[in-house]
Order: structure tokens, then sequence, then C-alpha cells
């Protein structure tokens, strides 16, 4: 006699277990506490009879002693009973298997972030006021707070902050998919970007060959150039961005594309005042953290 303890993922469809959980699930009595587990109604479907009991985990070992059983845990994993029957057949042994039914694959907690954006967005008051238009300064100040986050080392900072631009992302696809015909949902986002990535990469997805990573680069131009058909070369450049960004993103996109240098001859003359108000600029913002920082200390006042 023999207790197995089937575990599965509701990050794959229902009804998509292993063989080995078919096996079990054919041949063992089966008892589960989740009276609405996800699982149940394909169980039934496919003839296992499943019983819903009290998660007593002495009465189901007692159980497993007479006869061969299944517990279907519930879908948060029913870490304490596990533990309670470890504790039992420890004192009075018995065959105990844990067996996955399912599985997450790699990028399976994304599932989750998509139901909880969608979640956000139907019952959190704030969620539901944001537009693009709206959600456009929190982008921007993830992306500057990611880029500290990789200058700083700091790799626990890096995993939060991208978590956060993860949730934009997720945000303004649950805000697209809501304008119908002409909107996308975070599918067609993950779908454009796999596409975009194969046909810019031929040299992992195809038979084209490189010498090396300049290569690789001069490929991705000649490809972008290719999709994006007889456009200006300068088309694209974000002009939200901070002057000296789209000052530096410009000529080098300039000069990429072999636009004669006397065209921007006085792009320095132009960029070193910019830099050096940038400098005043960033010294009393520095300053101002460092006042503000004392103010707390002393109680806010």
């Amino acid at each position: 006699m023999s207790l197995i303890l089937l575990s599965t993922t509701h990050r794959v469809a229902p009804g998509l277990l292993t063989w080995r959980a078919w096996r079990a699930l054919q041949d063992s009595r089966v008892l589960t506490s989740a009276a609405g587990h996800p699982q149940l109604p394909f169980l039934r479907e496919a003839g296992v009879a499943v019983e819903t009991v009290e998660p007593d985990a002495r009465a189901v070992v007692e159980a497993a002693r007479r006869a061969d059983v299944v517990w279907l845990a519930a879908p948060d994993g029913d870490a304490d009973f596990a533990a309670r029957v470890g504790e039992l057949v420890v004192e009075d042994p018995l065959d105990v298997e844990i067996v996955h039914g399912s599985y997450d694959l790699p990028g399976a907690r994304l599932l989750d972030v998509v139901t909880v954006m969608e979640r956000l967005r139907r019952e959190c008051p704030w969620d539901r006021e944001q537009t693009h238009q709206s959600l456009i300064p929190y982008l921007v100040e993830e992306t500057y707070e990611t880029a500290d986050a990789v200058e700083s080392g700091d790799f626990a900072a890096l995993r939060e902050e991208l978590g956060d631009v993860l949730m934009q992302v997720a945000f303004h696809a649950v805000v697209a998919a809501e304008r119908g015909e002409d909107g996308f949902t975070v599918d067609d986002v993950a779908a454009g970007l796999v596409d975009k990535l194969i046909r810019r990469h031929p040299h992992v997805f195809a038979e084209a060959d490189v010498s090396g990573a300049a290569e690789v680069e001069m490929n991705w131009d000649v490809i972008k150039k290719e999709e994006k058909g007889d456009r200006p070369l300068l088309a694209g450049v974000p002009v939200s961005q901070p002057a000296l960004l789209e000052a530096a993103q410009l000529v080098r996109r300039a000069r990429k594309g072999g636009v004669p240098e006397e065209l921007f001859a006085d792009y320095a003359d132009r960029v070193a005042p910019a830099e050096a108000a940038d400098r005043e600029l960033r010294a009393w913002s520095s300053r101002f953290r460092a006042k503000v920082e004392e103010w707390e200390q002393q109680g806010r006042g």
C-alpha cells in the first residue's frame, strides 16, 4: 500500500498531466480537500472518481495503509498537509511518493503577471483610470531606475526594477486590449518580439554566417532597414527623451548612415553648454537630496 502526493500547476491547462500521474489516478483511490480544484472536471471526464475530504493527514495516511491512495494537492501545494504526512510516516513507515503531474516551463510565471494585471485593471480604482498617456512617466522612471541598478551592481535591485518595467509592459497591453479591433494583447506583443528576433538573427535561426559581434550588429541594421522600407534616416529617434540623449542619438544615427560630418560640425559647440547646464542641475539635485535626507533624519521638521 502507498500514498502518492500529486501536485499540479495552474500555469498548465488542466487535464494536461504526465502519464505517471494518469496511471496513479486510474489505479488508486483519489482524495482531495479542494472541492473546486481545476483538474476535477477533466478527471471526471476521464472516469476518475475523486472524493473531497478534510485535509486530515492522519486519516489519509491510515486510508493509504489499507489501499493505494492519491492525494490531489490543492493548487497552492498543501505544504502543511505534506509536512504533517512526513511526520506521521517517520513514526510509522509507509511508502510515500511525490509525483508532479505537470511542471512549470521557463517563463510560466509571466502568466501570473498577466492574470494579476487583468484583475487590477478590473478591480482597482487607480488602475482602472490609467491610460497609455498617464502611464508614460512611470515607464520612463522605471527605465532609469533599472539603469541605476545596473550601474550600482545591485543585482537584487536590478531584479526588482526589471519586474517594475515588466509590469509597465503588461499594464500597457491590458489597456490596449480594451480598444477592441485596433487594440492588441500581451500575446501580440510577445509574438511580434519573437518574430523580430528570429528575423534579425539569421546566423542563429537560418544559414547565415557571421565573423563576430560587429557583423551581427551590421546585419541587424541591414535587416531593420529592409523591414522599415525607404523611410527617413532619423525616423524613430524619440523626441520625448532628454535633449542631450536625443542629440547624441541623432548624431550616432547620422554617422552610421554616412551623413557628411559638416552637417553636424557645430554639434560639440551645442553640446558643451548643454552638458555644463546639465552638470549644474545635477549638482543642485545632489545638494537637494542631501538637504532632504538631513530633514528626514531630523524628524521631518
